[in-house]
């Protein structure tokens, strides 16, 4: 008889973080989400209510199905919205541990700040961790806390150590300031590694990386607390950290604090990565990278339309986690299926499909009907109809997945700008989240495409998934001609020229949201096969290549004859005529004022 899973609460204001956890947590085993709650007051609720039926299941037969509460899982954070009626998360956890003391209360903070650990520990917390920290350290942390059957136990006070009113004050403000200061300058970080910047744009994001860490130690400064520093505080007063005796690796130890923007822990130095790593590590890494950059901004930042721009953002964030999720799964079965490395480049179509079908299934409902003409209809049944529509125009041009597989399953080398990289080296672990974000993403627009086409003006499903902003049927059209525009401007001039220039065209996640982003591959094979129109392109392009430089050449050729000829030619000219009429003008004058000089001057008679 198979083990039940553990019950677990989240308590987090921030429903896309509920969302993500639930999604990523639910997909392991022995896990399942049994409550969530977005304040204090609501969480209490739902505890309370949940102890009573499990009193009540002894006399009440019907109650006895319902499984208890295992854990609750609550952000420190909760609270910070500034309502009046809002609390802390340590408030909450000291009120769990008071009215329930022996269910478990696992704190996860968005810093991993000794002060504010040690702070979670003195109000009875049994477990503390980052939510920055990888899904599957969570769920080893999540399962030694559950593990513990006991309350946990009261460390001693240490009123010395203890921060007063005034300055628990100033470490707030410290800790939050240096908490949004160290976002931003993620952020800036991240963006002056993307590619073709320009130089104006590199320097103001270089200045604002130099503001943004004068403006951190100048936060340091003025909030300053000689007692607690920032990393010191906890070797010298605390108590160790929260690490189970019988966790080998001492998973349950919260790691470095890293912001939820896309950062620094998207890629691990190979240096610290080893090289043995086990089938699977590669690909826990980039998955749980994008998970973390799926939190982000998801806007369209390219010139270009994409299917997915029509959903509201929750939405779109919920269709890539679960095209995230379902993909996955499809690659735990493969693994299982032990198949071999000439077998991907055959299985990477079908997989494709697979994964288009079930995030169909999962993302729309399976038996979802929809009125359409009058009639009740399978909505999943009406999309599957654009199965060939789907695979001909995008599922078929989705790049790499062979390789990216080979890659994941047998650590295969990984192809970066014509250099071959291992596993775990940065170069590998960047182009393989960047292969995976374009999958995601063409995916989503393949689960949208056959709603677009079949069902884009049903009330019901404008209502229940489109932006605001293309909502009305005018704003729908208009959206659907950009996008067949789009498709044939790819297929007769994009998609020939980067075959042409030996390039893929990936929608990667950038820290601003959905962008273009070019990586080199061979595409000889595909420039032999072109023909009619997209052919015509590469030509023309060939064509512009070669004339372009002995254009330019003639046009400053003849643009130095023409400056010659002005500046030498008809400048000395104009300069000629002006000196000769400056020297007639001077003569005239000279001779002028002569000729009243040699005037002889009146006589004069006094007598007269």
């Amino acid at each position: 008889m198979s083990e039940r899973p553990l019950q677990l609460m989240l308590v987090d204001e921030d429903p896309t973080f509920r969302l993500g956890l639930r999604v990523w947590l639910e997909q392991l085993p022995g896990f399942q989400i049994a409550a969530e709650a977005a304040d204090a007051a609501e969480a209490m609720a739902i505890i309370g209510k949940c102890d009573r039926t499990q009193a009540n299941a002894f006399t009440d037969p019907t109650l006895r199905g319902q499984p208890p509460i295992n854990l609750v899982i609550v952000d420190l954070g909760l609270g910070a919205s500034g309502e009046p009626a809002s609390s802390s998360g340590l408030q909450l956890c000291k009120s769990i541990k008071t009215d329930f003391p022996k269910l478990p209360v696992l704190i996860l903070s968005a810093r991993s700040e000794p002060v504010l650990e040690a702070a979670a520990r003195q109000v009875g917390a049994d477990g503390y961790g980052t939510r920055s920290m990888p899904v599957r350290e969570l769920a080893q942390l999540i399962r030694t806390v559950a593990a513990a059957s006991k309350p946990a136990k009261k460390q001693p006070k240490l009123p010395p150590q203890i921060p007063g009113p005034l300055t628990a004050m100033r470490l707030s403000m410290r800790l939050s300031g240096l908490d949004h200061i160290e976002k931003q300058l993620a952020k800036t970080t991240t963006a002056l590694r993307q590619p073709r910047l320009s130089w104006l744009e590199r320097q103001v994001l270089a200045g604002q990386q130099r503001e943004l860490k004068a403006a951190r130690w100048f936060t340091r400064q003025l909030w300053a607390t000689r007692k607690y520093p920032d990393a010191t505080w906890v070797k010298k007063n605390a108590p160790p950290r929260w690490q189970a005796s019988n966790t080998p690796t001492g998973l349950s130890a919260p790691r470095a604090s890293v912001p939820r923007s896309v950062g620094a822990a998207a890629i691990t130095p190979a240096a610290a990565a080893p090289l043995d790593l086990r089938s699977g590590d590669v690909q826990n890494r980039v998955f749980e990278a994008v998970f973390t950059k799926l939190q982000t901004d998801l806007e369209n930042t390219t010139s270009e339309p994409i299917e997915i721009d029509i959903l509201r953002l929750d939405k779109k964030r919920e269709l890539l986690f679960i095209i995230l999720r379902r993909f996955e799964d499809l690659l735990d079965d493969l693994r299982q299926s032990a198949p071999q490395p000439g077998q991907l480049r055959d299985k990477a179509p079908q997989i494709l499909r697979d994964l288009w079908v079930a995030t169909i299934e999962e993302f729309f409902g399976r038996y979802y009907t929809v009125p359409l003409n009058g009639v009740e209809q399978e909505l999943v049944a009406v999309l599957y109809q654009e199965k060939d529509t789907v695979e001909r125009e995008i599922l078929k041009h989705i790049p790499l997945l062979p390789e990216l597989l080979a890659h994941w399953l047998f650590h295969d080398a990984m192809v970066v700008e014509g250099n071959s990289y291992i596993a775990p080296t940065p170069e590998a672990l960047a182009q393989s989240e960047q292969l995976l974000e374009n999958l995601l993403i063409n995916v989503g627009n393949a689960v949208m495409q056959p709603l677009l086409n079949r069902l884009a003006d049903v009330e019901v499903i404008k209502k229940g998934l489109y932006s605001r902003r293309i909502i009305s049927t005018r704003d729908i059209e208009r959206f659907r001609n950009d996008l067949s525009w789009r498709y044939r401007w790819d297929r007769l001039v994009n998609e020939p020229t980067a075959i042409f220039e030996s390039q893929y065209r990936l929608y990667t996640l950038g820290p601003r949201g959905i962008m273009l982003t070019p990586i080199y591959a061979p595409r000889r094979a595909e420039l032999d096969r072109l023909s009619g129109l997209p052919w015509a392109m590469t030509l023309l392009l060939e064509t512009r290549d070669a004339l372009s430089p002995r254009v330019r050449a003639l046009i400053s050729l003849v643009g130095s004859s023409v400056v010659y000829v002005l500046t030498e030619v008809v400048g000395r000219g104009i300069g000629l005529v002006g000196r000769g009429i400056l020297q007639g003008v001077g003569s005239a004058w000279q001779d002028t004022r002569r000729s009243r000089q040699r005037q002889a001057p009146p006589t004069f008679n006094e007598w007269e």
